[in-house]
């Protein structure tokens, strides 16, 4: 793990300037156990389907994976110089743990996993800059029935 002291003063300030926006209500809400709760992923990590259009550095876009998707159909296009690739390149479940939400479905633990997961390019723009988009997300996922979402930040 990589210390902002290490990191050059710009670079750190880049960091230091995607705080996290204090929330006016409270953001989280006690739901079912959750081996009955339908979990999706949500990523950072720039992946998409290979017929898909790519991510550029400035996207604020998403994209939609569907939950059956073979992992050999995805590719990353994060743009972000600074990310090492190597963790996906050798087990995409390190960005996208779908296989692992599998394991924890059929032992029970978890209660269903959502039909669609979702994936953004976290690079090059603050959090509040995915506001509008976010929400758009957030809407889909409540009409799949979704109450808990894994958010693999990348």
């Amino acid at each position: 793990m990589a210390r902002l002291s290490d990191l050059s003063p710009e670079t750190a300030q880049h960091l230091l300037d995607k705080g996290c926006p204090p929330f006016e209500t409270a953001p989280f809400v006690t739901g079912p156990p959750l081996h009955q709760r339908r979990v999706a992923i949500v990523t950072t990590a720039g992946l998409h389907r290979r017929d898909d259009d790519n991510f550029d550095l400035l996207d604020l876009s998403y994209r939609v994976i569907p939950g059956d998707v073979p992992a050999d159909d995805l590719v990353m296009t994060q743009s972000s110089v600074n990310f090492d690739r190597t963790g996906f390149q050798q087990d995409i479940n390190v960005v996208f743990p779908l296989d692992r939400l599998r394991e924890l479905q059929a032992r029970g633990e978890i209660g269903s996993i959502a039909a669609f997961h979702y994936a953004f390019n976290g690079a090059g723009q603050l959090a509040s800059a995915y506001e509008a988009t976010a929400r758009q997300v957030a809407r889909m996922l409540k009409e799949d029935g979704v109450n808990a979402a894994l958010l693999v930040p990348v």
